[in-house]
């Protein structure tokens, strides 16, 4: 069984930071993508950044320039460093990861259970 264990959201007030993390523990062969999607109230979720295991990279562009997604392999963990915020990327952010559990078998998506990021003064 994978779970995903996420930490560090809280209230910060607009311009502030915060650091999203995102452990993943459990039988783990290869982590082929990791994400973090984000879900405000009365809204959809929503991508704001993704990283695969090559490296690369992709953002949202509401937060191109703000956010930077980055992972440690030897941890499984997906962080998510949120600079300059604004009161509307106030929502419950999600990690995402697609895992293989052994070599041979297909991918399977795990989601973190959400962490709220609350920006206002």
């Amino acid at each position: 069984q994978v779970q995903l264990v996420e930490s560090g959201g809280g209230l910060v007030q607009p311009g502030g930071s915060l650091r999203l993390s995102c452990a993943a523990s459990g039988s783990i062969f290869s982590i082929n993508a990791m994400g973090w999607y984000r879900q405000a109230p009365g809204k959809e979720r929503e991508l704001v950044a993704r990283i695969i295991s090559s490296g690369a990279t992709t953002y949202a562009d509401f937060v191109k320039g703000r956010f930077t997604i980055s992972r440690d392999n030897a941890k499984n963990t997906v962080y998510l460093q949120m600079n300059s915020l604004k009161p509307e990327d106030t929502a419950v952010y999600y990690c995402n990861e697609v895992v293989r559990l052994t070599r041979s078998s297909r991918e399977y998506t795990y989601w973190g259970q959400g962490t709220q990021v609350t920006v206002s003064s």
